[in-house]
């Protein structure tokens, strides 16, 4: 995931683990607000079709840092997909985008520069809201730009098989 701290764009991993729940099932988060988590779990739910109800989810931020901001969201919620569906997400990718309540993907602020932080960094294959996209395309780079969640989802997903 690409965050920012201050205006300076940062990478940051995200882990995440989803299992089936023995009794109540948990919701963990370390290095982001648990209120956040359980917004997004819900919104995974009525507008991207993944159910976590019956399940722990397990939400990390790796290196002890903590994430505040929004631009984070889509990264979670790729994260818990990836880990409930069993298929794992290409360590080339790197994604970015606040997911509103009714499944939108907003663009964040300075997302140009995540995205040249991103590229430096060697990754290849970055998911991004449809309003930070660039112009024009970029060399040995896939952006995908998406609008909705499920379109995120299924973009991730796709991408999983595909470099398995």
């Amino acid at each position: 995931m690409i965050s920012r701290e201050g205006t300076r764009p940062l990478l940051v991993e995200v882990q995440a683990l989803v299992d089936d729940a023995h009794g109540q099932p948990r919701r963990v988060a370390l290095g982001l607000e648990q209120n956040r988590l359980n917004m997004l779990l819900a919104v995974m739910h009525r507008h991207g079709g993944v159910q976590t109800s019956g399940q722990d989810v397990y939400v990390n931020v790796v290196g002890g840092l903590k994430i505040t901001e929004a631009g984070s969201d889509l990264a979670v919620l790729l994260a818990c997909a990836s880990s409930l569906r069993g298929k794992a997400l290409p360590q080339q990718l790197a994604v970015f985008g606040e997911v509103g309540l009714s499944g939108e993907i907003r663009p964040v602020p300075n997302g140009q520069e995540r995205l040249k932080e991103a590229i430096k960094h060697g990754f290849i294959y970055i998911i991004l809201p449809r309003g930070n996209a660039p112009q024009k395309p970029i060399p040995n780079v896939q952006i995908i730009s998406v609008a909705r969640l499920h379109e995120a989802l299924t973009e991730a997903m796709n991408l999983s098989e595909e470099l398995a």
